[in-house]
């Protein structure tokens, strides 16, 4: 983090890790092939079957366990994308095998008993038993089909506790990227919040969540930030804005924030380097950075989560 905000050439004071506790991963990403579930090995295809994990929650990796005997009638390798949620877990397949009217049937009857809520093949559902859900600021958020979520909730809380830190007391937010609502619904406990986001099942999740008693007005608006990024006439009413971008940053955005006369931005981010390219377009255009707080949740990798925050002095 330090190494890359040195080559944008920003100064700026990165504080110790947060690091969550062992067996707190939430989702991932798992291989299944030919009686082997798990992950790839280091720079090979080859995958190591999952007998021991200390980064999923024991929930998820009693699930790995199940699936691995359960999976059997699988004739080509699957991808496994599993989240645990509130109300069960959220699986989606993917596979070169076809979804046939009997490995429907085969899947539904492989999944009896696992608290399994939803399970999608090839973008196809094949079951919901019930909305998968999560807990986003005291409302519930019905996820839709491959909904954004933060590798544990431990981290999440983090993440939320400084954006709303840094957002204060502005009485109008906007949320950039925003998601399903992971940080819009605890700000709007205090604030207004506009939400911008370009995946439409995204936000109409979190309008839906945004009804939930005692938050503030949450509008929405769905919109492709990085061909079309809020101009600083659009931004001028708003005290405070998050961004949580994907992996590439968001420097469109970042320069119209630039000139913007925002007071206060909250930058969450996965990638130290976009993070630093950005944030070189945010000092440059006079805001000062703040402390910037790392947050390890993908245990043993070099994967980071961080925030950051940018205020007009």
């Amino acid at each position: 983090m330090v190494s890359a905000l040195k080559r944008a050439g920003v100064t700026a004071d990165v504080l110790d890790p947060v690091i969550v506790p062992p067996r707190s991963r939430r989702r991932a990403v798992l291989k299944w092939n030919n009686g082997k579930i798990g992950f790839h090995a280091a720079k090979s295809h080859a995958i190591v079957d999952m007998r021991e994990c200390l980064v999923l929650t024991p929930g998820l990796f009693g699930l790995v366990q199940a699936l691995r005997e359960r999976l059997a009638f699988l004739k080509q390798p699957a991808e496994i994308h599993a989240s645990e949620t509130l109300t069960g877990f959220d699986l989606a397949f993917r596979s070169d095998q076809k979804l046939a009217p009997s490995l429907t049937a085969q899947l539904a009857k492989a999944m009896a008993g696992l608290d399994v809520a939803r399970l999608v093949f090839n973008n196809a559902l094949v079951l919901e038993n019930c909305a998968p859900e999560v807990e986003e600021g005291g409302a519930r958020v019905k996820l839709p089909h491959q909904a954004f979520l933060q590798a544990t909730s431990q981290g999440e809380s983090f993440l939320q506790a400084r954006v709303l830190e840094i957002a204060g007391r502005a009485g109008a937010v906007l949320d950039l990227f925003a998601g399903c609502g992971t940080f819009a619904l605890p700000l709007a406990r205090k604030a207004r919040v506009h939400a911008v986001e370009q995946d439409a099942s995204a936000l109409a999740a979190l309008a839906q969540a945004a009804k939930t008693k005692g938050l503030k007005p949450v509008t929405t608006e769905v919109r492709d930030l990085f061909k079309l990024p809020l101009t600083p006439a659009e931004l001028k009413d708003f005290g405070a804005a998050v961004l949580d971008p994907p992996r590439a940053g968001c420097q469109a955005q970042a320069g119209m924030l630039a000139k913007s006369a925002v007071p206060a931005i909250a930058y969450v981010s996965c990638d130290a380097a976009s993070f630093a390219r950005d944030a070189a377009l945010l000092t440059k255009g006079g805001y000062r950075i703040g402390p910037v707080s790392p947050i390890d949740q993908f245990l043993w990798s070099s994967h980071i989560e961080l925030v950051g925050s940018f205020v007009r002095p």
